[in-house]
């Protein structure tokens, strides 16, 4: 696990009962709502867009952006006018009927039939007025000359084939009633099965245009009483074949009405609708007017409490994924609140900037500071949860109202993963220009690929990128101002923040220096073991050191009471009893406590004052007051140190290095082979006291540690060569080893 990551948050073992996963997962998901509920305040939604109204004919004072799609109704008297006018063009259907001919055929027969009847049942004398009779019974009204015409079989058999030819060249054709087609002008629809024609009303023949035609068709042209019966017959069993539907011609008309479109236009979100300094015509004046009322229907309702509803939800539901992220990939982060919080904390300062700058139109998705968040939590904990963070950034600021539809996903989503994976260690400040560099040349890029994509000019890739530019630059500069803070809500320490504190100069290490120099000489040796052996088990050795810097500047309280500092002086311990020498020791602990509060160090390099001694004896003292006169039992804790033991990697290192460093220095002859007994045995014996048990070591990184502890005090202890006195040089038995 990384080195900053265990600083936030210790593994622990997960929750058993229901209990415990209440009360772990509780407040981190009030958390989680409280920033999805803040962020969709933060934005303007779309029933708090401003809608400005400007006059027919004034000039426009601003730009005016749809902020969303919306449509504009046409007005009602329009819209009736519309309906109207496409109803009426609708062509009158007519249906054509194929009964009516077998009908009028049928009906014919029967009447010439009956006729026949009656003529021949009646007699010479009155077969004229039984067939007249007869065809009144029929419906067909004629004269007592008319009857004794039909009452002659023949006559009457040419007349019935004259009806019959003439109802089957025309019927079939069409023939319309009289006055059917008075209303139609132009076309006309006729349905015959499955089947429509147009047809124009002029070309359909009605009943006055089939008797002119069919006249030619009358078996005796000279008789007059013929001809007449002929009409009569032809008009009388007539059946029109082409008749008029009225339900059906009004139901096209209504659908006809129905299709007429309810908006005179649809405006897209992001389209302008009119531009600052322009004049306002009849569109633009309805589009604003459709807008305003738009803006009005969103407000209140069941409708606002489904659209505040679904925004949270959408919000929640991204930002869990980044919980999820966390507890899978990094659970000692899921279990620190504190880094939680500080998540939070980020993230809505991404944005409260965000939503401060879609204030201003157009809305500029470059300068959503994703960078910020990617760069802070790069630099604190580690580049995943980094890229995590701005990938769920970016589609968190993407899915807000104002910033749909303007690439703000895409160009955030790069620029947010350049931060991440170009900050992922600052060792000194000026680095941050090539960071800007790094993440101006994504933004740069993001602009020219959405360019070339979406067919925008030199000018528009110009400005995106120039934005994009000068969200790098602000991102860094505001990231590492606030980087301090970071580090105080989380406890973890930067690479930066302890390059900063292993200067030398500082007034802890120089106070160090000159106050107590064994103590500070003594801390140098020391703090190369621990930054070598801790970069040899993959733990942080920049920590490491620095950490041992300050482990035991508690000593400058009474810095003559140790012994690297007595300089061959008299050992002030000689004239105090052993439990009055083990409490001055053990002091220094809590005197180093007191001082790494009022220079304000980091917790993570202050953890090193106390767990580097754990809970160890203080034995030279604890053995003495045994030889003495016998330590009581009620005395003992004044000869263990306070603790606790070691918690990391780095601090358990410096407990071995400090053992070690100060064994191996009062070695008279410090040979390799007892150099790598000093450093198994100081080993073993922390081991054995339990001092490393709470420590995330191995047996095999231990094995590893003392590897490298031989390796430093090899090269350390090496031969000296012997330079001839003559070249001013001195000799090997004056040489320091």
């Amino acid at each position: 696990m990384d080195a900053r990551v265990a600083q936030a948050g210790s593994m622990t073992i997960a929750p058993d009962t229901g209990h415990e996963r209440f009360a772990l997962h509780a407040p981190r998901v009030g958390l989680l709502l409280v920033v999805a509920l803040v962020t969709y305040l933060l934005f303007p939604t779309s029933a708090a867009v401003d809608s400005p109204i400007f006059e027919i004919g004034s000039v426009a004072t601003e730009n005016v952006i749809a902020p969303f799609a919306f449509t504009v109704p046409k007005s009602s008297a329009d819209l009736r006018n519309e309906r109207e006018e496409l109803a009426r063009s609708a062509k009158p259907i007519f249906v054509y009927s194929s009964a009516a001919l077998d009908s009028s055929q049928q009906q014919l027969s029967m009447l010439m039939r009956a006729i026949g009847a009656a003529a021949d049942s009646a007699g010479k004398r009155n077969e004229g007025a039984a067939a007249m009779h007869a065809a009144m019974e029929h419906g067909l009204a004629i004269t007592a000359a008319e009857g004794a015409y039909l009452a002659q079989p023949d006559r009457r058999r040419a007349l019935q084939d004259a009806v019959h030819r003439a109802y089957a060249k025309w019927l079939p054709q069409g023939i319309a009633a009289s006055g059917a087609l008075d209303d139609v002008q132009g076309e006309m629809l006729v349905r015959r099965g499955n089947e429509e024609r147009n047809l124009l009303a002029d070309s359909v023949l009605t009943l006055g245009s089939l008797l002119k035609r069919s006249r030619s068709l009358q078996p005796d042209p000279n008789s007059s009483i013929a001809d007449g019966l002929y009409l009569k017959l032809l008009s009388g069993l007539l059946h029109p074949t082409i008749l008029p539907d009225p339900l059906a011609t009004e139901q096209r008309r209504d659908d006809l009405r129905k299709s007429v479109d309810l908006n005179r236009y649809a405006v897209r979100a992001g389209e302008k609708i009119v531009g600052e300094h322009e004049v306002v015509g009849r569109a633009e004046f309805d589009k604003m007017h459709a807008m305003h009322d738009a803006v009005q229907s969103i407000v209140g309702g069941d409708r606002a409490f489904r659209r505040v509803l679904g925004g949270v939800a959408y919000n929640a539901l991204v930002l869990a994924i980044f919980g999820i992220a966390i507890l899978v990939f990094r659970p000692a982060l899921y279990r620190s609140m504190r880094a939680l919080v500080l998540f939070a904390a980020v993230f809505m300062l991404v944005l409260v900037v965000a939503a401060v700058g879609a204030q201003w139109q157009p809305v500029r998705p470059e300068l959503v500071p994703v960078a910020i968040a990617a760069i802070i939590i790069s630099m604190l904990f580690d580049t995943r949860i980094s890229m995590i963070a701005a990938m769920i950034l970016a589609v968190l600021a993407g899915g807000q109202s104002v910033y749909r539809g303007t690439n703000a996903l895409f160009l955030n989503l790069i620029g947010g993963a350049a931060a991440a994976i170009s900050m992922r260690t600052v060792l000194r400040r000026e680095e941050g220009y090539r960071y800007v560099i790094t993440i101006a040349a994504a933004y740069f890029f993001a602009a020219v690929t959405l360019g070339l994509t979406l067919g925008w000019t030199t000018r528009q890739i110009g400005v995106s990128a120039g934005f994009g530019v000068l969200n790098a630059f602000v991102s860094v500069v505001l990231a590492m101002f606030l980087m301090p803070l970071a580090e105080r809500v989380t406890g973890v320490t930067t690479a930066l923040t302890l390059v900063e504190w292993s200067d030398l100069n500082r007034p802890l290490l120089r106070r160090l220096s000159l106050e107590a120099p064994g103590t500070y000489a003594h801390t140098i040796a020391m703090a190369n073991l621990v930054e070598a052996a801790c970069n040899a088990i993959g733990a942080d050795g920049l920590l490491g050191r620095v950490g041992t810097y300050y482990h035991d500047i508690g000593k400058l309280a009474k810095p003559q009471y140790f012994v690297e500092n007595q300089a061959g002086g008299r050992n002030p311990h000689d004239y105090l009893k052993p439990g009055t020498s083990a409490t001055i020791i053990r002091n220094h602990i809590q005197e180093g406590i007191e001082l790494a509060t009022e220079y304000h160090l980091p917790a993570s390099i202050a953890a090193f004052i106390p767990e580097h001694h754990g809970t160890g004896h203080i034995t030279y003292f604890e053995e003495k007051a045994r030889a003495d006169d016998g330590t009581p039992a009620s005395d003992v804790a004044n000869y263990i140190y306070p603790g606790p033991r070691p918690q990391s990697a780095e601090t358990a290192i410096c407990m071995l290095a400090d053992g070690v460093e100060a064994s191996v220095r009062v070695l008279q002859d410090p040979t390799p082979q007892r150099v790598r007994e000093v450093i198994d045995h100081i080993t073993k014996q922390r081991v054995d006291q339990g001092q490393l048990a709470e420590a995330p070591l191995t047996l095999r990184d231990i094995d590893l540690i003392k590897a490298e502890f031989v390796r430093i005090y090899s090269s350390m202890n090496h031969a000296r060569i012997d330079y001839p006195a003559a070249s001013g040089g001195v000799t090997s038995e004056f040489a320091s080893v």
